[in-house]
């Protein structure tokens, strides 16, 4: 891809913009910045960028700005219905996001990782398997380092593990991952995506460049990732905690196992007993890995090694105290309402359970047959309070908290011993937090700060 004097536009100044941004400009492109936000918002980004030679448009877009360009960079954040973005595309600009700008440039293979739920854990534990069998590895994408900054590390005996989200796939096109891996397809992004058709289609697209020498790894027992199957090129695994699979990997008994083909034998990979993680989801995101590692070439041993030592990634069911016989679990990234369902369903009832914050244009009625088995109380949060007391009204207690310090506080007294306190939203965090992270970095500290009481 030459990039030399092309000029070069970027849409949104977050963490991949800005990466995007000056990797452009070390290529050589004459590159501009547009971003909604005022120039006193982006105080902190704008010097580095113009150091860099970067012009900066703040406080909205100019479609003359876009028009004047060769290329279009889309950062996730920013809707392809954006009128600018819209209008461009209309005049045939080519328009391409952060991971298919950086996808031309990544040397080696590539292991992406996609789903509504669980992408970021079994990102991280792929990661770590690779990294355990001695092969050079990256991790980024949707976690962490935008995968535009693994370009410079990457050489042709790399592997590039890569979290990857619909809001980055809706815009590739030439992407092309050696091993995908779609974990689930739920609805989520409804207030971005229009329709659970649209959200799905932009999920599906993982696999849209793959052949018969690349590999799709499929989740069995999810009606929307199973129909994926029939509409790849590439060789597809599946993966199940509940039946045996014919080829792919499976719990039988008490063992996770692996088939390498259709008829072949299946291989012992380790003790379900051995995996360190809550719930039934995480079972199966430990399969999608063992597939995903075994496709690879990496011996069981080695998957068993790096599975027993893996730890709970931040903010995902993560434990984070008991006080007075009381656990307090943080899964912040529980942004929708099907990850809420796989964290509640993780434990066998006492659960407070904190939720709220920024509705998706999410159906919360789907969790009432759920929460009235297991959840206790219900503490809701931020601006999607009144939708969930609505819907929710009469399944389980309710209690409007309004601000997690709120939320926390009457949780922790209304708790007994063996009982559980979850934060897991099922919404966005931008009402009240930056982000997840922020929204569960609250919760731990103000966890941390309760004071024994024995009761």
């Amino acid at each position: 891809m030459e990039l030399k004097n092309k000029r070069v536009l970027v849409v949104g100044l977050g963490k991949s913009g800005i990466s995007a941004a000056l990797f452009l400009r070390e290529q050589g492109a004459r590159v501009t910045v547009s971003d909604t936000r005022s120039a006193v918002a982006l105080a902190a980004e704008i010097p580095a960028l113009l150091e860099a030679g970067i012009m900066v448009e703040s406080g909205g877009h100019g479609l003359l700005t876009f028009r004047r360009s060769d290329l279009i960079v889309v950062s996730p954040g920013v809707p392809m219905d954006t009128p600018e973005v819209r209008q461009v595309v209309s005049f045939g600009l080519p328009v391409i996001g952060e991971l298919e700008l950086a996808s031309r440039f990544l040397k080696g293979q590539v292991v992406a990782v996609t789903g509504s739920n669980g992408k970021t854990t079994t990102t991280t534990l792929v990661g770590e398997i690779f990294k355990a069998a001695g092969l050079p590895t990256l991790v980024g994408g949707n976690i962490g380092l935008p995968v535009i900054d693994l370009v410079p590390q990457s050489t042709p005996e790399t592997w590039s593990i890569l979290e990857v989200s619909s809001f980055q796939l809706e815009t590739v096109e030439e992407f092309h991952p050696k091993i995908a891996v779609v974990l689930n397809i739920t609805p989520d992004h409804l207030d971005r995506h229009g329709s659970f058709e649209n959200y799905a289609a932009a999920k599906t697209r993982i696999t849209a460049q793959q052949d018969a020498f690349d590999f799709l790894v499929l989740n069995g027992e999810d009606k929307a990732t199973q129909m994926l199957g029939g509409k790849t090129k590439a060789q597809v695994f599946w993966f199940s905690g509940r039946r045996p699979i014919k080829q792919g990997a499976f719990v039988h008994g008490e063992s996770a196992l692996f088939v390498p083909r259709e008829g072949g034998k299946a291989e012992p990979i380790l003790p379900v007993s051995e995996i360190p993680l809550k719930g039934a989801h995480n079972v199966e995101n430990v399969l999608a890995a063992v597939c995903a590692a075994r496709l690879a070439g990496i011996p069981a041993e080695v998957i068993r090694g790096a599975v027993r030592s893996f730890k709970a990634v931040e903010h995902r069911l993560e434990f984070v105290r008991e006080v007075d016989g009381v656990e307090y679990f943080n899964d912040s990234k529980a942004t929708n309402v099907d990850a809420t369902m796989k964290a509640v369903a993780s434990f066998d009832g006492g659960i407070h359970l904190i939720l709220g914050g920024k509705d998706k244009d999410s159906d919360y009625t789907q969790m009432a047959e759920l929460l009235r088995e297991r959840v206790k109380v219900v503490y809701m949060i931020g601006s999607a309070a009144e939708k969930i007391e609505r819907e929710l009204r009469g399944v389980v207690k309710m209690k409007s908290a309004g601000t997690m310090q709120t939320a926390v506080q009457d949780a922790a007294a209304a708790a007994v011993a063996g009982d559980v306190v979850l934060l897991a939203p099922a919404c966005s965090s931008f009402d009240q937090f930056e982000n997840y992270e922020h929204r569960g970095r609250v919760f731990r500290e103000l966890v941390q700060a309760l004071q024994v009481q024995k009761k």
